[in-house]
């Protein structure tokens, strides 16, 4: 039996102030993001644990506007020591870029210092060795990550294309990024 990867629907912004409100600081910028581990815990794969290779989580893009919900992955696709994951918590800085040297294309690369747990020991990269934990287009079959943030590959371009007008219309060159979990 095929593994299902993609909930029914897409995340609701319910509920999304209280996480918000949460987060020390999340009013500096105008445009952000907003990570949610296990957003569809309850209703795909294993309700009672963080599960590897499928859409099960949310990324939120928040503009003085308006929330909009993607269908996400905040996980590394499988298993593997010394993969990474990324640490709950934030703010991550990212900005426009190219993800994949072997077939670039555009994505949100990150820009500053970000903390992973590796093998469940958390490290923090430096300027001059970045871990390089993007925000990128996901894959029909796979979720395409090694410790990177991954959307669904149909809401990709939409996803991209509204966090670029965003970002130029509230004139951030750089959008911060918050992982939390859903319980």
């Amino acid at each position: 039996m095929a593994k299902i990867m993609l909930p029914a629907n897409k995340p609701l912004k319910q509920g999304i102030n209280e996480y918000l409100s949460a987060i020390p600081g999340n009013d500096r910028y105008k445009v952000k993001l907003l990570g949610i581990r296990g957003y569809f815990k309850k209703t795909m794969g294993n309700p009672d644990q963080n599960d590897l290779g499928i859409y099960d989580d949310a990324i939120f893009l928040i503009t003085p506007k308006e929330v909009l919900g993607y269908n996400a992955n905040t996980d590394p696709s499988v298993f593997k020591p010394r993969v990474a994951v990324l640490q709950e918590g934030g703010p991550y800085l990212y900005k426009i870029g190219m993800h994949n040297m072997q077939a670039p294309y555009e994505a949100l690369r990150q820009s500053g210092r970000v903390t992973v747990l590796r093998s469940g020991v958390p490290h923090t990269d430096t300027a001059a060795a970045p871990f390089y934990i993007d925000i990128h287009r996901g894959g029909y079959g796979t979720t395409s990550s090694l410790g990177c943030q991954t959307i669904y590959p149909t809401q990709w371009p939409g996803f991209l294309t509204m966090v670029k007008g965003e970002m130029k219309k509230y004139n951030q060159m750089l959008i911060p990024y918050w992982l939390t979990s859903n319980g």
